[in-house]
């Protein structure tokens, strides 16, 4: 069924376990994807936030308020058919990504990077063994394939719905590190976030933040720790 856009006509949200993970149903009927896919959720955490998402819909229904579900939507429409292409539009982050690049001034500001992302740098070079080329400004600096190849089979091993949440761990940070750091426990998801904008939080505190920046921001930030929570919830 597809209730995008409906208002709500259910009155009784449960899990089914089904084969290959846990169906959501509502008053006894499957839900499925805009893609007419049966929406069956990897694990039991995840059908829980799915079905949370729809017992909390009152009137109108609002696809905006239901993240799990949405990711849900995309993982089994879009990612699972591709997931190779997906995995490696994440792992190209590592050829770029932002703790390898340092600003060459002002000193607080190089310091500042220094104190939060070598240590990102060193743990991913331990738990990965791999090795990092960091350089200042903007100008390219290639990462050692081997690097390159040893992160890209990991994330190939992701499946669809942890693929869907990598994604946007990656994309919005601007690091496959801090992805990886997130999926592996590292840290909190919101210190990794905050670390993920130092450089935006230092140009902030020189000229100030308008209310529409400030608006997008806390969106991205939302996003990021959803994307945390969905991760953690296929495992």
């Amino acid at each position: 069924m597809s209730a995008w856009g409906a208002r709500r006509f259910w009155t009784e949200v449960s899990i089914l376990p089904v084969e290959g993970g846990f169906a959501v149903r509502l008053d006894g009927r499957d839900l499925r994807t805009p893609a007419k896919a049966p929406l069956v959720l990897p694990t039991q955490a995840f059908a829980d936030l799915v079905a949370a998402e729809w017992a909390a819909q009152e009137g109108t229904i609002r696809p905006d308020t239901m993240p799990a579900t949405r990711a849900a939507n995309v993982a089994i429409d879009k990612v699972r058919g591709q997931a190779r292409a997906v995995a490696g539009l994440i792992s190209d982050y590592g050829a770029t990504d932002l703790l390898c690049y340092r600003a060459a001034a002002p000193e607080a500001l190089v310091a500042r990077q220094a104190a939060a992302w070598d240590p990102l740098l060193d743990w991913a070079a331990r738990r990965f063994g791999v090795s990092w080329q960091v350089t200042t400004g903007v100008m390219p600096c290639d990462q050692p394939q081997a690097t390159l190849d040893r992160l890209s089979a990991h994330v190939a091993g992701f499946g669809a719905f942890e693929l869907t949440a990598m994604h946007d761990l990656v994309a919005l940070s601007g690091s496959l590190v801090i992805g990886l750091a997130v999926t592996e426990g590292e840290d909190q998801p919101e210190t990794l976030w905050r670390i993920s904008r130092i450089d935006e939080e230092w140009q902030i505190s020189q000229w100030g933040e308008d209310a529409e920046a400030a608006q997008k921001a806390a969106l991205r930030q939302r996003d990021f720790l959803n994307a945390a929570r969905f991760f953690a919830a296929c495992r």
